[in-house]
């Protein structure tokens, strides 16, 4: 059996594993329970993977090209090959082929996975993105080929034309596979048919950190947990900023106040120390590979300065983590605070999952992230979503969660396993469409 990955998380070397941390969350978990559903399956994918992946994970990669170039010509080839596969499922004949086309056609089965990135959103990575999406799964289908969407946040969808699109491509999954429960309402609001869409959870919650032995070093090093001093960690990023785009630069010290006034209420009102971190790396290629700080830092690096411009707290209760850390570091860094507070949902994934207390800052601008809300949903968090826009909201959910830290941590240790074997419940979904 030959299992084809594509979709929208299709990006540039590196990205997924030194990027955004939790891309990587979800991309290895992704490949480790594809073999364990079936165990006997080639994965091919267009995602850019190290060498060092795809020999630990059993993995082939094919060049990102055949899904997404970047070089003004993608939309012509994707209309092309749909015109090609649109003629086979009229005549039964192939004219004609492309790199996209035969790998298609020697795999059994063709999975879209695309993150939130199957709509509106799509767009901020090129141009006509989701719409070429949309025709390369359609290839597939008019080949007759299995098709899935896995473990998506479907919408928004602003362009009428590419949605009624959507909703033909959509219907015509042999399943879709969802990780939340807002994005399938959000489906059937904007018209779609949901017959084929059930949902399960985010393949992130099975993700596993590093041993504590090896995070307790630097624990120690950056300061992190202090005994007997309680100690809060903060993510903040540019989607929970009030002005976009996420990646603006530079940024107002106003920008950060409701932020910092959050904080200040931390330490002044709960007695509690403050780490502030970043969810996001990047990295420099040559002349030898090197992970550094991602567009997350500045971010919390200026409400740090911000926070001690504005004098109101002990700067010796706040910690800012300099260095950037892989994602089981990261993830076993954040099962030690007291309670944390995100505004990247899978910072609050990594957090909930090791049972911490969370608050979830949505974004700040542009549309309501429906994803946000079905994560927090599905682990009973939704009164737990704070309001960026305003400095009480936020300070009355960190104020609730602190209250009923201890409640919370206990209801996760029973809801997180339960979520678990929902993601796995999920992947084996897959195997219900294919032949016996």
């Amino acid at each position: 059996m030959r299992i084809f990955i594509t979709g929208q998380c299709t990006l540039h070397w590196g990205r997924l594993e030194n990027g955004n941390i939790g891309n990587y969350y979800i991309t290895e978990t992704t490949f480790r329970e594809l073999h364990r559903v079936f165990p006997e399956a080639e994965l091919v994918t267009t995602f850019q993977l190290t060498k060092e992946f795809c020999r630990k994970e059993n993995v082939s990669v094919v060049p990102m090209t055949l899904f997404y170039n970047w070089d003004g010509n993608d939309l012509d080839i994707a209309t092309k090959e749909l015109g090609i596969a649109y003629l086979y499922a009229k005549t039964g004949k192939l004219y004609e082929t492309t790199p996209y086309i035969k790998q298609v056609l020697k795999s059994d089965l063709i999975l879209d996975f695309s993150g939130e990135l199957w709509g509106d959103h799509a767009e901020a990575v090129g141009k006509n993105r989701f719409l070429i999406g949309l025709i390369k799964d359609r290839v597939a289908q008019f080949l007759n080929k299995k098709t899935a969407l896995i473990f998506s946040s479907e919408g928004p969808f602003s362009d009428l034309d590419t949605k009624r699109f959507a909703q033909k491509v959509l219907a015509d999954f042999d399943v879709v596979v969802n990780r939340e429960s807002m994005s399938k309402e959000l489906l059937r609001e904007n018209g779609f048919d949901v017959s084929r869409v059930h949902n399960f959870a985010c393949p992130a919650f099975l993700f596993e950190p590093k041993s504590e032995q090896e995070v307790e070093k630097i624990i120690r090093d950056e300061k992190i947990i202090i005994p007997q001093q309680k100690t809060i960690g903060y993510i903040l990023c540019g989607f929970n900023m009030l002005e976009g785009p996420y990646d603006k630069t530079p940024r107002r010290d106003d920008e950060f106040v409701q932020f910092a006034e959050s904080i200040e209420y931390i330490i002044n009102e709960l007695n509690a120390r403050v780490v502030l971190m970043s969810h996001q790396n990047g990295f420099e290629k040559e002349p030898e590979f090197k992970l550094i700080n991602g567009r997350d830092f500045p971010i919390i690096k200026q409400l740090h300065e911000v926070l001690e411009k504005r004098g109101y707290v002990d700067m010796d209760k706040i910690v800012c983590i300099e260095k950037p850390y892989n994602p089981w570091v990261t993830k076993g860094l954040i099962k030690h605070f007291d309670m944390f507070i995100t505004g990247r949902v899978h910072g609050f994934v990594a957090a909930v999952s090791q049972y911490v207390p969370t608050v979830l800052i949505t974004r700040g601008f542009g549309p309501v992230s429906h994803r946000n809300i079905g994560f927090a949903k599905s682990v009973g968090l939704e009164e737990y979503i704070a309001d960026p826009n305003s400095s009480m909201d936020m300070i009355d959910k960190i104020t609730l969660c602190w209250n009923n830290r201890d409640k919370l941590r206990n209801d996760l240790k029973k809801v997180i396993p339960e979520i678990q074997n929902l993601v796995r419940e999920g992947f084996n979904e897959l195997k219900s469409i294919m032949p016996n």
